[in-house]
């Protein structure tokens, strides 16, 4: 049995509600707020990273871990390194301790990244190269202010642990890939701010490679969508994913642990993985979960689960979620280092 046998999130205790950042730009919040479903998002403080974070959160995953075992491999997946050359993961597996007999490498593509890195090492532990290795989505996502990423981008981090035996908290039952080249959101080297193509991120690039993954999976396995108890989708705002969830028939019991971006916003390359360890905090022994990732450039990840030893961290998301300090514009430039005192 090949699944998940540990896993983490952690999310940033500073939030800014998408009202202040409307008024600032002589925006109109509801008309924000009702076109892309966010109400708030999270902000890393000064000293928080996509490598602090990606820590954080494995050393939750290791709080919890059923089987620990030999870590052979580490990914770091991002697309906001703090590097430009030098490895994130590098950076974790010795501050997990794990060094130095394991790959590790940072993935990158888009908020893929980290389910990329998933499909990697459950491929790796069946093909008995190695028996667990740890995959974190971790991103303190950017955007250009004024821009209508800054009302979604947010920032955060999850872990999983996978690996072989018997006690798995959820066994990985299929995973599904698919990949084309569509340009629709990028960032080049030495640019601050990602671009995106507006409407064309909607209809080529999320509808199409989510539906692709969807679809490919549930043909592949014969499960329906009735038969997960949950559905975990990418969130880039929370009007995407509920389109998906209406074309497919997917109730709002389904999408309600792991949808949420109305709370902390896009947080990337982590978005559904925390989505994930939010639905395996409160999954019960038995039930089948749908995770579907996707990442610009693009491409989808869809996996399919049967939670088998339920075993939440110390630390739950919902923790996370709950524990959180509203700032303002002011301090929001601040903490994102726009501005310097």
């Amino acid at each position: 049995m090949i699944g998940i046998i540990g896993y983490g999130s952690y999310i940033p205790k500073y939030r800014i509600r998408a009202e202040t950042i409307a008024k600032i730009w002589g925006e109109d919040p509801e008309r924000i707020e009702q076109g892309l479903g966010i109400i708030e998002k999270s902000v890393p403080d000064y000293d928080e990273d996509t490598v602090t974070m990606a820590i954080q959160a494995a050393q939750n995953a290791k709080s919890n871990a059923l089987e620990w075992g030999n870590i052979g491999a580490v990914f770091v997946g991002s697309e906001s390194h703090p590097y430009v050359v030098k490895s994130s993961a590098a950076i974790v597996a010795e501050a997990l301790g794990i060094t130095p007999n394991l790959v590790a490498a940072d993935m990158e593509f888009a908020c893929r990244a980290g389910t990329a890195g998933m499909v990697a090492i459950y491929g790796m532990v069946k093909g008995d190269l190695i028996s667990a290795g740890i995959s974190i989505g971790s991103d303190t996502a950017q955007g250009r202010p004024a821009d209508a990423l800054e009302y979604s981008a947010g920032a955060g981090a999850a872990a999983f642990v996978i690996g072989k035996g018997r006690r798995v908290i959820a066994e990985i039952l299929a995973t599904y890939s698919v990949t084309t080249d569509t340009t629709d959101f990028w960032r080049r080297e030495g640019i601050k701010y990602p671009s995106h193509g507006g409407r064309f991120t909607g209809e080529p690039a999320y509808f199409k490679h989510i539906q692709m993954a969807i679809d490919g999976i549930l043909n592949n396995t014969g499960y329906k969508i009735s038969n997960f108890q949950h559905v975990v989708l990418h969130q880039p705002n929370a009007k995407f994913p509920k389109a998906i969830a209406k074309k497919y028939g997917i109730t709002e019991d389904q999408l309600k642990y792991g949808l949420l971006v109305p709370y902390i916003g896009n947080t990337y390359s982590a978005a559904t993985m925390i989505g994930l360890a939010n639905v395996l905090d409160n999954a019960n022994k038995g039930d089948l979960i749908l995770h579907v990732s996707f990442g610009s450039g693009a491409g989808s990840d869809a996996f399919i689960y049967e939670v088998k030893n339920p075993n939440p961290p110390m630390f739950k998301t919902s923790y996370y979620i709950d524990r959180k300090e509203y700032i303002d514009y002011a301090m929001y430039l601040k903490k994102k280092r726009m501005i310097i005192k």
